[in-house]
C-alpha cells in the first residue's frame, strides 16, 4: 500500500481542523490544490498571510477591520444612540447586506455556553458595558436563536437594566414563502408575540 507524502498529509490535517470540513472534504480541497498551478497555490497561501497580517480586531467594536477602529465606527453617518450586539463578525456581515441598520454594533465573539466551557468573561462583554453612555439609547440584541444565544442575550439584556438604555430583541417568526402548516410550535409562538399592525 502507497502512503501518502507527508506534505499531501499534513495539509490534509491542517484543513480537516477548519469548521465544515470533514476529512473526505480535506482530502478532497488538497487534491484539487495540488493540481492547481503554482501560481494558484501561491497567490491563495498569500491571501491567506496577508489577511492574517492586515486584519485588526476594532478596538471599539471587536469587528474584523483592516484599520482600528473599524469603517462603521469611524462613520460620521451612523446613529450612535444604537449598538447592536452580536455573536461573530459575520453576524455583522448578514446585517449589513440587508443595508436597514444604521447603528452600531458590538461582536461578543461567541456566546455563553456552559457545556463547551465559554462563560461571560470569555466573551466581550466588558467592552460591551463600557460603551455605555449617555448617547446610547438602545441596545438590540441580535444573538441566535438557540439555547446559548438566548442566555446571551438575557445576560446582555440583565447588564445593560442598570443604565435605563431601552433593550430590544430581533423579531422572530415565518421566512417569507414558508407555509403556516410546516411552521414548528415555537416559531408560530413567536410571530404571533412579534406581530405589528399592517
Amino acid at each position: 500500500m502507497q502512503s501518502t507524502p507527508e506534505p499531501v498529509a499534513r495539509l490534509v490535517e491542517e484543513l480537516a481542523k477548519l469548521p465544515g470540513i470533514g476529512p473526505k472534504s480535506a482530502q478532497r480541497l488538497t487534491f484539487h490544490l495540488l493540481r492547481l498551478p503554482a501560481e494558484a497555490s501561491r497567490s491563495l497561501a498569500e491571501a491567506i498571510v496577508r489577511m492574517k497580517e492586515a486584519v485588526v480586531f476594532c478596538s471599539n467594536c471587536w469587528n474584523i477591520a483592516d484599520k482600528d477602529p473599524c469603517a462603521v465606527c469611524r462613520s460620521e453617518t451612523r446613529d450612535r444612540s444604537m449598538i447592536c450586539v452580536v455573536e461573530e463578525p459575520l453576524d455583522v456581515l448578514a446585517l449589513e447586506r440587508t443595508r436597514e441598520y444604521k447603528g452600531l454594533y458590538h461582536v461578543l465573539h461567541g456566546a455563553i455556553n456552559p457545556v463547551e466551557g465559554v462563560g461571560p468573561d470569555d466573551l466581550k462583554l466588558r467592552e460591551l458595558e463600557r460603551r455605555l453612555n449617555d448617547d446610547v439609547k438602545e441596545i438590540i440584541l441580535a444573538t441566535n436563536p438557540n439555547v446559548e444565544g438566548e442566555a446571551t442575550a438575557m445576560y446582555v439584556a440583565r447588564m445593560v437594566e442598570p443604565h435605563n438604555i431601552k433593550v430590544s430583541r430581533l423579531a422572530r417568526g415565518l421566512p417569507i414563502g414558508g407555509d403556516l402548516e410546516y411552521a414548528d410550535e415555537v416559531t408560530l409562538a413567536r410571530a404571533i408575540e412579534g406581530r405589528r399592525p399592517m
